[in-house]
């Protein structure tokens, strides 16, 4: 039990850690499930447990692993003519916003992130499913800069991806898991250049990873059982919840 506990870093108990390797299993699961809803439910529980200069590096290297772990399970169905272009355009988006640095309220990003993903959820975009290559770089790298700014990446990138493949769940999911591979590998090697030391967390987030990978297996199955109808509609209503939450926040925020 001592070399169990002496894996973990300080301040954090062996039922604390267990809790949290159980949790990866089932916000992996649903997120490999129905796209969406896993990162931010392992950030809400890692705020319970974790100190907060801890969180938010910690949280990107979980999120890292369990996106890996994602693409790699499914990647028969990446869209690799929407996952290179996103690739090339985050890289340019994320130099740049180390360039344009703005400090914007914390209440003011929330409220319009929240509103621009229901706008995007519950609206068509004419020609998005057509946008080629250039258009997709560009767009990911917009993106890939607001990011920098605003800390809730994956209903954003959803709600985009959503757009762009309409018609195969299992594309989106594995698309949505590529890309935002890129975006947590940005955040992991921001955070290391930074000084955050993994090294004390690794062997909590490595086990986190493992459970984290099997969840996405079991959460694959459920997926192969969803009918695409039923897909989208939950689909649809979790990024509303979602973007609702956010747009709660930042109202809140003003107050």
């Amino acid at each position: 039990m001592d070399i169990v506990t002496d894996l973990l870093p300080d301040g954090l108990g062996l039922p604390a850690a267990s809790l949290l390797i159980l949790a990866s299993f089932f916000t992996s699961a649903l997120t490999a499930a129905f796209g969406i809803g896993g990162g931010v439910a392992m950030l809400t529980l890692l705020g319970l447990f974790l100190p907060v200069a801890a969180l938010i590096p910690v949280h990107g290297a979980v999120q890292l692993g369990s996106n890996t772990g994602r693409a790699w399970h499914q990647r028969a169905h990446i869209r690799h003519g929407i996952a290179l272009p996103f690739i090339a355009g985050s890289l340019v988006g994320a130099a740049a916003g180390a360039y344009f640095v703005v400090q914007l309220p914390d209440a003011v990003l929330k409220l319009v992130l929240g509103l621009f993903v229901i706008v995007v959820t519950w609206m068509k975009f004419p020609g998005a499913a057509r946008l080629g290559h250039a258009g997709m770089a560009v767009g990911s790298a917009v993106l890939a800069l607001a990011t920098m700014f605003v800390g809730a990446t994956g209903p954003l990138l959803s709600a985009f991806f959503a757009q762009i493949i309409p018609d195969d769940r299992k594309a989106l999911i594995a698309t949505h898991a590529a890309g935002m591979t890129v975006q947590h590998v940005l955040k992991v090697i921001a955070f290391a250049i930074a000084g955050f030391a993994f090294a004390r967390w690794l062997p909590l987030v490595l086990a986190m990873i493992a459970s984290g990978y099997l969840g996405t297996v079991y959460g694959s199955r459920l997926l192969e059982k969803l009918p695409e109808e039923s897909f989208r509609r939950w689909f649809r209503v979790g990024l509303t919840l979602l973007a609702l939450d956010l747009v709660r926040r930042g109202v809140m925020g003003f107050f």
